[in-house]
């Protein structure tokens, strides 16, 4: 989706395609915002995968109001943004994860955020503008722990009695945090160590500890900062004294995976009491049976949500596929490994 936007910009043109998985993932939210800056997008009316983006020549700066609060989406109309001549603006009605835009600023490109609360108080925007045609300069990048990643040894931490581990050098973007900010309102003892600023991005070591969990409210205004975390927090709500309740997570289920069914499916048949609706999700939890063999549906996150719950279920949780968790954890066995989980095969 990213590339998408950087195509747009570029005058070129290009093939997209994607494996299963990537191929039932809706591309209209980011290829429509693109053909209003002259792109001309093939897709076979599908708005999915395998499609074909030619860029214009000379692209024209937008002024677009996404309808889905997406990051994606909006960091590829901004990378479309540098190739145009003009100002491109992106008004988001919930606050985005801004890497992007701190990566830009890096770079050198003339980029601004602000809130329009003043002009519009009943309705307020996120306004991001772009100056285009920037002349960008080279610069390093020290990519910090990736939140989503970190997401799954801290819940183990928190629901394995006896626990205590630090995690290096994650990214606490006030945007990213979500799940940290909701696990401590829900009584995690989670402490936070060596705080630092590294090319734009807040980044600090996490102390985490064993902690008995209580369940709350969710709001859905927490769904932008954490939007992949939720497996790992339905998980932990499961073992959390009462009910949990997330509101405004209908996007999960157009994931890899439909998360938010694959989620309920798992946790019911793992013996916890759930209730889905069309964009909600209850978890009352407890101290979980555990013993399902759990549909993963190639979701890597829905793998790894599971294989921690297995760690302190009164029995083993399976999985049935486990191959691609290698798309944004790489050494997820062995990194769990390190710190005492045993996984079998």
């Amino acid at each position: 989706r990213l590339v998408m936007g950087v195509i747009a910009g570029a005058g070129i043109s290009a093939e997209f395609t994607g494996d299963a998985s990537l191929s039932r993932r809706p591309m209209a939210r980011v290829t429509q915002p693109l053909a209003q800056t002259g792109a001309q997008i093939e897709d076979n009316g599908t708005g999915r995968l395998p499609l074909t983006i030619t860029g214009s020549a000379s692209p024209l700066p937008v002024d677009v109001t996404p309808e889905f609060a997406s990051a994606q989406v909006k960091s590829a109309i901004l990378l479309a943004g540098l190739g145009a001549s003009g100002q491109t603006i992106v008004r988001e009605k919930k606050i985005t994860r801004d890497h992007t835009e701190n990566m830009l600023a890096l770079f050198g490109a003339k980029i601004s955020s602000r809130r329009s609360g003043a002009e519009n108080p009943k309705n307020p925007e996120n306004i991001v503008a772009l100056d285009g045609h920037a002349r960008l300069r080279a610069h390093d990048i020290a990519v910090p722990g990736d939140p989503s990643s970190a997401a799954f040894p801290l819940v183990a931490a928190l629901i394995v009695p006896g626990s205590k581990l630090r995690l290096e050098n994650v990214l606490l973007n006030p945007q990213r945090d979500g799940l940290i900010r909701v696990l401590t309102r829900m009584g995690a003892d989670i402490k936070r160590c060596n705080e630092r600023t590294e090319a734009g991005e807040p980044i600090a070591d996490l102390d985490v500890t064993y902690s008995p969990l209580k369940g709350i409210d969710v709001g859905a205004n927490m769904a932008p900062s954490m939007i992949d975390e939720y497996p790992a927090l339905a998980v932990a709500a499961a073992f959390a004294e009462g009910t949990t309740h997330m509101a405004g997570i209908g996007e999960l289920r157009v994931k890899e995976s439909d998360r938010l069914a694959a989620i309920e499916v798992g946790l019911r048949e793992n013996g916890v009491h759930v209730e889905a609706g069309t964009d909600s999700l209850s978890v009352t939890g407890g101290m979980p049976m555990g013993g399902a063999y759990v549909t993963t549906h190639h979701d890597h996150r829905i793998a790894m949500a599971f294989l921690v719950m297995g760690l302190a279920t009164q029995k083993p949780v399976r999985v049935d596929n486990t191959a691609m968790i290698a798309t944004s954890f790489p050494n997820f066995f062995e990194a769990m490994a390190d710190i005492g989980a045993r996984f079998d095969a």
